[in-house]
C-alpha cells in the first residue's frame, strides 16, 4: 500500500491493482496534462494535473461506493473507472478535443477503450527499449479478475437516465426505463458523480474562486439507491442544491470565462494547423505538444509562442442569445458544426483581408443555442416519502438554474488587436447581425 497526499481529501490509500494501475505509463502521461488546459493564462495557480484529478475521482467513487453499500466486485470496478476515466485527455484538456473528434472521429472516452483494449499504441516508438513487450491494461486487469469490457462500459458509454426517470415518475410505474447496474454509470457520469464533484472542488481551490463548495459529506450521507438510480434522500436538498449551483458558476466564471476560451481556441487553431499526426496526440503530454508546435516553425510556432508571451487575440465582434430571435439563432446554430465554423473562419478572414489563422470563431453547441441542454438541465433525484422526484420540482434554486445560460455569447469572434475593426465589420455583414 501507498499513502498519497491530496490537498482536497487528505490522505489517498492505493494498494493491490489500483496500485499497479496507478504506476501505468498512460495513466503517468497525465502528470503531464493540466486539469484546466489555458486557465492559467487567466487564473495563475490554475496547474494542478489530470493525474491528480483521477487520484481524486478513485479516492470519492470508493466513498461513495461505501455509502451506497456496493459488494465488493462492484466497487472494484468503478473505482477502476474512475481511476482511469480520463486516461486519454488529450494535451491541454478539452482544448482540443473538436480538433480530433473531427480527425478520428473518437471522443476521448472511445478513445481510452481503444488504449486500454490495446488496439490503438500506448507509447511511443522511442520507448519500445522501456515500454515494449507491457501487456495491455485489459490484460492486466483481465489477470486481476477484473473484467476490462465493464471498465470500459463505465468509461466509454455514459447513459442518462432522466427521460426514463422522469416517466417513472410520472406515473408508469414501470422499471424497465433502468438497467441493473446504471447507478454504477451515474458514479462516473451522473447529476451527483465523483467526477464532478473532485473537478468542482479542484478547480475552485487552485483557480481561487470561491465558486466551487460543496458538502460532499451531507451528499454521502444522504445518498441511496432506488430502482438501480443514484437518488438524494430529502435532507440532502440545500446539499444538492449547492452542487448545481457551483456547477452553473463554475462553468459561467472558469470554464467558459471569455479570455480562457480565446486562449483555448488560439492553441486549437495552431493545431489545426500544423502536420502533427491527430492519431498520436493521445500519446503527448502538454509540454511535447507544445515543443512540437515551436518546432513546426511558422504559422504553428508564431501562435503558440504568442500563448506562451500572453499575446492573446482580443473579442472582435460578439452577440448575445437574449439579444437573438428563433430565426437570428438558427441561423447561427448552422456554424455551430466543426466544418460549418471553419468555413465562417474562412470568410470572414477572406473579407477582412487577413490570414486565415489571424480569425477565430467561438460557438456554444448547437444544443446549447437551443436551448436544449443547460448545465443545470440534468437533474438531481430526491427520494421522500417513497417517491422519487426531479430536484426542480421542489427547489426554485435548481428550477432557476435550468434556464441559465451556459454561454453569455451566441456567438464570439476574437482576431489580433490590430485587426479588430476589419474583422467586427466582415463578421456583422456575414452574419447579417
Amino acid at each position: 500500500m501507498k499513502i498519497i497526499h491530496d490537498p482536497l481529501h487528505g490522505s489517498i490509500a492505493v494498494d493491490g491493482i489500483f496500485l499497479k494501475l496507478l504506476s501505468r505509463h498512460e495513466i503517468q502521461r497525465l502528470h503531464g496534462v493540466k486539469q484546466l488546459g489555458m486557465a492559467n493564462t487567466v487564473f495563475p495557480g490554475a496547474n494542478h494535473t489530470r493525474l491528480e484529478h483521477s487520484l481524486g475521482v478513485y479516492h470519492l467513487a470508493g466513498r461513495m461506493a461505501n455509502a451506497l453499500h456496493l459488494d465488493d466486485d462492484e466497487t472494484k470496478h468503478v473505482r477502476i473507472a474512475a481511476l482511469l476515466h480520463d486516461i486519454c485527455h488529450l494535451p491541454y484538456s478539452h482544448n482540443i478535443s473538436e480538433l480530433y473528434e473531427h480527425v478520428t472521429g473518437m471522443d476521448h472516452m472511445e478513445t481510452a477503450r481503444a488504449l486500454i483494449k490495446g488496439t490503438i499504441p500506448t507509447y511511443k516508438e522511442r520507448d519500445e527499449d522501456m515500454l515494449g513487450g507491457s501487456p495491455t491494461i485489459a490484460e492486466l486487469l483481465e489477470s486481476n479478475n477484473v473484467s476490462s469490457d465493464t471498465v470500459c462500459d463505465l468509461i466509454a458509454k455514459p447513459r442518462s437516465v432522466t427521460d426514463g426517470l422522469n416517466a417513472f415518475i410520472a406515473g408508469s410505474g414501470r422499471q424497465s426505463f433502468f438497467s441493473s447496474k446504471d447507478h454504477l454509470h451515474q458514479m462516473i457520469h451522473g447529476p451527483v458523480d465523483a467526477d464532478q464533484m473532485d473537478y468542482l472542488l479542484r478547480d475552485a481551490h487552485y483557480t481561487g474562486v470561491a465558486h466551487g463548495s460543496i458538502d460532499i459529506e451531507r451528499l454521502l450521507t444522504q445518498m441511496k439507491v432506488y430502482n438501480n438510480t443514484i437518488v438524494i434522500e430529502r435532507g440532502g436538498v440545500v446539499a444538492a442544491e449547492g452542487l448545481m449551483v457551483s456547477r452553473a458558476l463554475m462553468y459561467t466564471s472558469v470554464y467558459f470565462n471569455k479570455t480562457v476560451r480565446i486562449a483555448e481556441m488560439m492553441l486549437s487553431k495552431a493545431v489545426e494547423l500544423s502536420d502533427i499526426d491527430m492519431g498520436t496526440l493521445h500519446l503527448m503530454d502538454d509540454p511535447e505538444l507544445r515543443g512540437e508546435l515551436i518546432e513546426q516553425g511558422g504559422t504553428p510556432s508564431r501562435m503558440i509562442r504568442s500563448l506562451m508571451h500572453r499575446r492573446l487575440y482580443k473579442k472582435a465582434f460578439s452577440v448575445y442569445s437574449i439579444d437573438l430571435d428563433e430565426e437570428q439563432i438558427g441561423n447561427i446554430v448552422k456554424y455551430s458544426k466543426y466544418e460549418n465554423k471553419k468555413k465562417l473562419e474562412d470568410e470572414i478572414a477572406e473579407d477582412a483581408g487577413i490570414d486565415y489563422s489571424e480569425v477565430i470563431v467561438d460557438i456554444p453547441s448547437r444544443s446549447s443555442l437551443l436551448s436544449t441542454a443547460k448545465i443545470g438541465k440534468t437533474d438531481v433525484s430526491i427520494y421522500y416519502d417513497g417517491r422519487v422526484r426531479p430536484i426542480a420540482k421542489i427547489s426554485p434554486v435548481a428550477k432557476a438554474l435550468q434556464s441559465r445560460d451556459t454561454f453569455d455569447w451566441a456567438i464570439m469572434v476574437s482576431s489580433p488587436e490590430r485587426h479588430i475593426e476589419k474583422v467586427k465589420r466582415a463578421a456583422s455583414s456575414i452574419l447579417n447581425l
